[in-house]
């Protein structure tokens, strides 16, 4: 890629990547976890040792690379203090769900249809 990215959600300065996906909003399943410990804590950056010490299934490492993960995906922020790095969710549970929910009628040839079914 060139640098230039047509991704409006783009976090990347310049974007290298081969196929942007900062901004999506599909998440995986430990990605999910990691963000509702953040949406648990909407005023306080959080370490990754301490969201570690909330969901201790996952190695920490592998945390940590989910967590770089999300900061490429414009979920998280991330800032540096010393040596320790101070995580944030960027967006709200209800952003998160209506980007979710756009993202899909996006999707849809019919936007009218699927809406009038949602109940």
């Amino acid at each position: 890629m060139d640098g230039t990215c047509v991704n409006p959600r783009c976090t990347c300065s310049p974007c290298g990547c081969d196929e942007c996906r900062c901004g999506s909003v599909r998440l995986g399943e430990l990605e999910r976890r990691v963000m509702e410990v953040l949406w648990d804590h909407p005023d306080k950056e959080l370490t990754g040792r301490e969201i570690a010490d909330v969901l201790p299934s996952p190695a920490y490492t592998t945390l940590v690379t989910v967590l770089d993960r999300l900061s490429h995906k414009g979920m998280v922020s991330r800032t540096l203090v010393g040596r320790s790095n101070f995580y944030r969710g960027t967006m709200t549970r209800a952003a998160f769900a209506a980007g979710a929910m756009l993202d899909v009628l996006h999707g849809t040839a019919d936007r009218g249809e699927a809406l009038g079914l949602f109940t």
